[in-house]
């Protein structure tokens, strides 16, 4: 194994090895850090499968680390360098901005899928600094651009390695250097694929035709995407390509967040015998809360976890009710979802360029208040690299007993919007929050129903996504009342960017 594997259990170390060996036959060799280039062969596949906490996150970190000292080379999706015939490159990957920024906060450089399938278009005399930041080319002359400038730009590249950041750093806008977006022609190398539970075939068909060498990381007992087809791509795989963790790592730490997901396993475990264990853990750690209320100052930032839409949608009333929120207008600080972008074929280019900064469907975003121009609103995109920025909208207020939302103001195309203060468990995958709260008379529900799926109690399936989308405290939430607001909403806990790295959707 290479220098950087940690401490493997022994099924981590035998998917390590299986791994290996598969990148071996692809002409990486991570034991021996040695490279060969590139050649046509049939695409190979391999799934790691397991349950929360049982070390994907840590496999998936120590394979990106071998794969760097190999000297392979890591490709974001922000700006390619001229095509080499040797090259071997790696892309870490994850569904949503959210699922992404996990791994980045781990020190994992993990992209978007949608960024890896569409790359950006740079105006060519802007092109040039991106390859002398990248070291493939002299330092250039840019009419405009003083000394200065170009040193910030450098700056920002040595410490970030973002040729977008790097860009505004210099006071350029993004429409000044991109001029378009177009889906990836020629193909990639290795892919890493985290949160591949939330994969549909369509885009498991996507990477598959850029990757030729493509690992899948996931968790079995998640509920299947809503556009999927019952089940999860990496469930139709031949055993040999499913490695599947067994150990759950965290429970070294007395995690009772984990220890409450895990028992969900036993199939005789029933609801109410799962909610005596959520109170008796509740008063042995304050990990675990057992709630008789909805605490309204935790739904600015990490919304009420529902199975059905019009627990939801009451919620979401309760919240801007207390908050005193104008029915025609949306406050600064209020939470949103992006529910997709309505533009007409002939804007393709204005929709690949929203999609790129972030405003993907399922995208949780801050509304930050009006922008320039009317329609547009100033947003804070949770998990982008580069967050802020302004775009055309059109926000969605859904009503109680309301076919039709209520639209208190919209542009005439753009990003679609819904009020994020309570997500579905289904919408809520690939994400994680500090707190998380899961409203339980809705999994009761769905207890009552006794409906299966992939042959579990769907409760279950609902419940375990639900608790597993806690970092630190889970809050059981046993009665329908809320709480009232400690202080108005804002954003001053949004860490603003300085005003020359912003990137401006308007234009």
């Amino acid at each position: 194994m290479s220098r950087t594997t940690p401490a493997y259990s022994e099924d981590q170390a035998e998917a390590h090895d299986r791994i290996a060996a598969m990148l071996r036959g692809a002409g990486v060799d991570i034991d021996a850090g040695a490279l060969t280039p590139p050649r046509d062969r049939e695409g190979t596949v391999m799934a790691v499968t397991g349950k929360a906490g049982s070390g994907k996150t840590l496999l998936l970190a120590a394979l990106f680390r071998a794969l760097e000292e190999a000297g392979v080379e890591t490709v974001s999706g922000d700006w390619e360098g001229r095509p080499r015939p040797d090259r071997r490159t790696l892309a870490i990957l994850a569904p949503t901005n959210k699922a992404a920024s996990v791994l980045r906060m781990r020190g994992v450089p993990a992209t978007t899928i949608h960024r890896i399938l569409y790359t950006p278009v740079y105006d060519p005399e802007y092109e040039k600094i991106a390859e002398w930041l990248a070291e493939e080319g002299e330092r250039p002359q840019i009419e405009g651009l003083t000394e200065t400038a170009l040193d910030r730009a450098q700056a920002f590249y040595r410490s970030h390695k973002s040729i977008p950041g790097a860009l505004a750093a210099a006071g350029l806008r993004g429409s000044d250097f991109i001029t378009g977006w177009t889906r990836r022609e020629t193909p990639l190398d290795i892919g890493l694929v985290d949160e591949a539970s939330m994969l549909d075939a369509r885009q498991f068909d996507d990477l598959r035709e850029i990757f030729p060498t493509l690992v899948l990381f996931g968790d079995p007992a998640q509920l299947p995407p809503v556009k999927g087809e019952g089940g999860m791509v990496f469930d139709a795989l031949p055993a040999p390509a499913k490695l599947e963790l067994h150990r759950i790592h965290r429970q070294a730490a007395d995690n009772p967040i984990l220890d409450l997901a895990h028992a969900l396993g036993d199939p005789d475990l029933g609801f109410e015998e799962f909610e005596r264990l959520i109170e008796d853990a509740s008063r042995r750690d304050d990990r675990v809360r057992w709630a008789k209320r909805v605490e309204v100052d935790l739904m600015a930032r990490s919304p009420v976890l529902v199975w059905r839409n019009a627990t939801r949608i009451r919620l979401i009333q309760a919240f801007r009710a207390v908050h005193d929120a104008p029915q025609d207008a949306l406050l600064p600080g209020e939470p949103l979802i992006c529910d997709g972008i309505e533009l007409p074929l002939r804007h393709r280019r204005k929709r690949l360029d929203l999609e790129a900064r972030g405003l993907i469907r399922g995208a949780q975003v801050i509304y930050l208040g009006p922008g320039r121009k009317p329609g547009f609103s100033r947003l804070h995109v949770i998990g982008a690299e580069e967050p802020q920025l302004s775009a055309a909208s059109i926000v969605k207020i859904e009503m109680p007993d309301e076919e039709e939302p209520f639209i208190p103001f919209a542009a005439q195309m753009g990003a679609t919007f819904l009020h994020g203060a309570a997500v579905t468990i289904h919408k809520a995958q690939g994400s994680q929050w500090p707190d998380v709260q899961v409203f339980a008379p809705d999994l009761f529900a769905a207890a009552r129903m006794g409906r299966s799926e992939a042959g579990q109690p769907l409760w279950k399936r609902l419940a375990y996504v639900a608790v597993t989308r806690a970092e630190a405290r889970l809050h059981w939430v046993v009665r329908n009342r809320l709480s009232k607001p400690s202080a108005p909403l804002g954003v001053d806990d949004l860490a603003a960017a300085p005003a020359e790295l912003r990137l401006e959707a308007e234009a």
